[in-house]
């Protein structure tokens, strides 16, 4: 990376970042404000950022991308937060960003490339993913939607749970058994096919915490074209397994989708108080606030001699996606569950005139984050991988 990259990346936002969009709260579908003015600038700045190829920045650049390392993508994110906002186009994209983009670019055609990744990389197409199953969970090799081949491509049937997003997403990319009579690791391949169908019904998944992303998904008679299966057939296992390393790595160190993240101990400053010596009133809070934000800088470190240490400015998606992934759900849920308690009464209300936004924020968070020890893979299922990929121990789960 060059040394004036950041030089450059603060100039080109200081002149490209619509100021009516600083400070403004940039969820995953899109700004919290709906107003006319906010709107226009959201779009122009997804417009620009697509441009420029910072949608999907390491990609090449006859993708959508701007060709860049790891690095310097790693410096574009915290340049555009440090200016108050965000860069949309990953979420925008659903999984297709983080996960299904890396691995067409692992798996892929030229043709399948060329077809996909470009609307993923500017944020105007939207995928979610078929994985999840009622029976087939953490066991996702037990899955049980079929394809049949016919004349004109492939015929889907089936259910998948938990799908993110998708209501709102334009494909989907689809994990199902194409041989049935094959071991159930050995008869699965990966299909990309279109939401828009009358072979698909999604239904969205209301959480205890309010309202979530997650969906079921029902397959009936859909379709997806015969150039559309990612990898080789009845080979997807091998598929799901880098792609789910993706996953796993893109949550460890995700941009926040708020501009407005507030230190944790300033908060506990502004609840709790200080005593006389000027430390927190509470001195067993005091202490376990500063084993989190010690925990919190062990994982950010510990990402950053990982980025350092990768060969020719790349990271390699591996096991240690594992490691960090279980590290970051440790570092959000402490977090989470220490606001609680620093807010008292005011962190465990639900509506009213009493609390603050932040406030009736910070309860749906606590609860919300309960499930990142179970989506992406459960804590025991990274457990597990850890202790098989990278202790060298002995298999001791069910094979098949």
């Amino acid at each position: 990376m060059s040394d004036n990259f950041k030089a450059v990346a603060q100039s080109w936002v200081a002149q490209n970042l619509p100021k009516t969009l600083v400070g403004v709260d940039i969820g995953m579908y899109g700004p919290q404000s709906s107003t006319p003015a906010v709107l226009e600038a959201f779009e122009l700045w997804r417009q620009r950022l697509a441009e420029k190829g910072w949608g999907a920045p390491t990609w090449p650049v006859e993708y959508g991308g701007a060709g860049l390392s790891d690095a310097e993508a790693k410096v574009i994110a915290r340049v555009i937060h440090k200016a108050g906002s965000m860069n949309p186009i990953p979420y925008l994209a659903g999984m297709g960003v983080t996960m299904v983009g890396p691995t067409i670019l692992e798996y892929g055609t030229p043709e399948q490339c060329a077809r996909h990744l470009p609307g993923m990389a500017s944020g105007e197409m939207r995928w979610c993913l078929g994985l999840s199953e009622p029976n087939a969970g953490s066991d996702l090799a037990s899955l049980a939607t079929r394809a049949v081949k016919d004349d004109s491509g492939w015929v889907l049937n089936g259910q998948k749970t938990w799908t993110s997003g998708a209501n709102k997403s334009q494909w989907c990319g689809a994990l199902v058994r194409t041989d049935p009579t094959a071991a159930k690791r050995e008869g699965i391949s990966f299909l990309m096919l279109p939401m828009d169908q009358a072979g698909i019904e999604t239904r969205p998944i209301r959480l205890i915490a309010g309202e979530s992303p997650f969906c079921e998904t029902f397959f009936n008679d859909a379709r997806a074209a015969s150039d559309d299966m990612l990898g080789e057939l009845n080979n997807g296992w091998s598929v799901i397994k880098r792609l789910l390393q993706h996953e796993r790595q893109s949550q460890t160190n995700a941009p926040p989708t708020s501009t407005k993240v507030e230190a944790i101990e300033a908060l506990a400053l502004q609840y709790v108080g200080l005593g006389p010596d000027g430390t927190l009133l509470d001195p067993d809070l005091r202490t376990r606030l500063a084993e989190h934000l010690m925990e919190a800088a062990a994982h950010d470190l510990t990402i950053g001699r990982i980025m350092a240490e990768a060969k020719s400015g790349n990271v390699e998606v591996s096991a240690t996606a594992s490691i960090l992934k279980n590290s970051a759900t440790d570092v959000a849920q402490h977090r989470s569950e220490l606001l609680v308690e620093i807010m008292g009464n005011q962190g465990v209300g639900w509506e009213g005139d009493a609390f603050t936004a932040a406030e009736l924020h910070t309860v749906r968070e606590w609860l919300g984050v309960k499930a990142m020890s179970i989506y992406g893979g459960t804590y025991e299922v990274q457990k597990n991988i850890i202790a098989k990929n990278i202790l060298g121990l002995p298999e001791t789960t069910q094979k098949g």
